[in-house]
């Protein structure tokens, strides 16, 4: 009982206008009685329905208590429907904008989230896949699904379903800015490429497979379609080669999101700012990221100087790119973002510095500590739902 009356409370708020509500409508209610009543008794022929319809067949006392008992049935489902809604009153005074806004949860079921990217950025959003329903992994077109499943066993990943986008591998090319063509997954094994760029890319089989069931499915159940972490021309962008890839991201209706790189890759995007990254996804892809999570932790010097020998430079926001400044969906503290090339960039810290052993093939038994600089997956992980809240 005591919880009843804790819910029906709820309603002290709006007591006022429900009681000024229920008066109108007992008024209506009559008017429409009388006009009814003076129909029946004036106009000749009715249907033998209006008689059943209006119980007839009932003395009058009895009609009136059934109809009032079915009545307060319905207004108590009704009240009590209205009870579970939460009732806030409007302070007295608004804020200046003269707008009043409030969060809440959408009553929804676990987002579902479909991820674009290579094994070691799949890896980095792992953490992710315990707070959606779903994140399906559709991986590279050039890499077999046997190792992202091996990688799956090992790590006990909830929520994670790997697919391929085709039954069988393909071979993608990249030419260089210079001409160069090779394997676009070979590129870092030929360190005087490291200055080059990718001009274009193309697969080498002319009449590739159709694309699997599932990975069509995935794409357009999907809440949101994630870009990355990754290697942009080797990870992400060769499943757009594929028409039919290309056009099931376009049609869905999820939210495009892509997690812009830390660094420059050497031979691929040397050089490339994010507006570089946004033009090359609208190129391939043939659409425009809703949002980009870029990183905002700056690089010690240290750091900066070990990835410069290897000829990588940090990714950052370049001012000369920006179009606007725009609000964040959702956001009351004031944070926004800026529009480069149509999408919605979000600076925000997504990196951490971590260290590395490397060794060499001349000497393998010899090997040093680096420290390097990777998305922080729980950083990536709490940016990407506080995204998907707002939208």
């Amino acid at each position: 009982m005591k919880q009843i009356i804790n819910r029906l409370s709820a309603l002290r708020q709006l007591l006022p206008s429900l009681s000024l509500t229920f008066a109108g409508i007992v008024l209506l209610s009559l008017g429409v009685a009388y006009l009814f009543i003076h129909a029946y008794r004036t106009i000749e022929g009715l249907p033998e329905v209006v008689w059943w319809l209006t119980l007839q067949f009932l003395p009058r006392p009895l009609r009136g208590i059934l109809l009032l008992g079915v009545g307060l049935l319905v207004l108590a489902g009704g009240i009590w429907q209205l009870s579970g809604v939460v009732v806030i009153p409007r302070p007295s005074q608004l804020p200046a904008d003269g707008e009043l806004v409030l969060g809440y949860d959408r009553a929804k079921r676990p987002r579902r989230i479909a991820v674009i990217s290579g094994g070691a950025g799949m890896l980095v959003l792992s953490s992710l896949s315990e707070q959606v329903d779903r994140m399906t992994c559709i991986v590279p077109v050039t890499d077999p699904v046997e190792y992202y499943y091996r990688a799956s066993g090992l790590l006990n990943q909830p929520n994670v379903y790997y697919v391929v986008p085709t039954p069988i591998p393909l071979e993608v090319i990249a030419e260089l800015d210079d001409g160069t063509l090779i394997d676009v997954r070979h590129i870092y094994l030929h360190p005087e490429l490291a200055e080059r760029q990718v001009q274009h890319l193309r697969l080498t089989q002319a009449d590739p497979p159709p694309l699997t069931r599932v990975a069509i499915e995935s794409l357009r159940e999907a809440d949101a379609i994630v870009l990355g972490p990754g290697s942009l021309f080797e990870s992400i962008l060769p499943n757009f080669l594929l028409a039919e890839f290309a056009e099931a991201v376009r049609a869905s209706p999820a939210k495009k999101i892509f997690i812009c790189n830390l660094m420059t890759e050497p031979g691929r995007t040397t050089g490339f700012r994010v507006a570089d990254h946004i033009r090359a996804i609208k190129e391939y892809a043939g659409i425009t990221p809703d949002y980009v999570l870029v990183n905002v932790q700056r690089i010690d010097p240290e750091t900066t100087r070990i990835y410069a020998a290897a000829n990588q430079t940090p990714v950052y926001l370049d001012p000369g790119d920006y179009e606007e400044l725009a609000a964040l969906p959702g956001d009351t503290r004031g944070q926004r973002g800026v529009i480069i090339e149509g999408s919605m960039v979000i600076e925000t810290d997504l990196a951490a510095a971590v260290i590395q052993y490397t060794t060499s093939l001349d000497n393998p038994l010899q090997s040093r500590a680096v420290r390097v600089l990777r998305h922080d997956g729980q950083k990536l992980a709490a940016a990407l739902l506080e995204l998907l809240r707002r939208v």
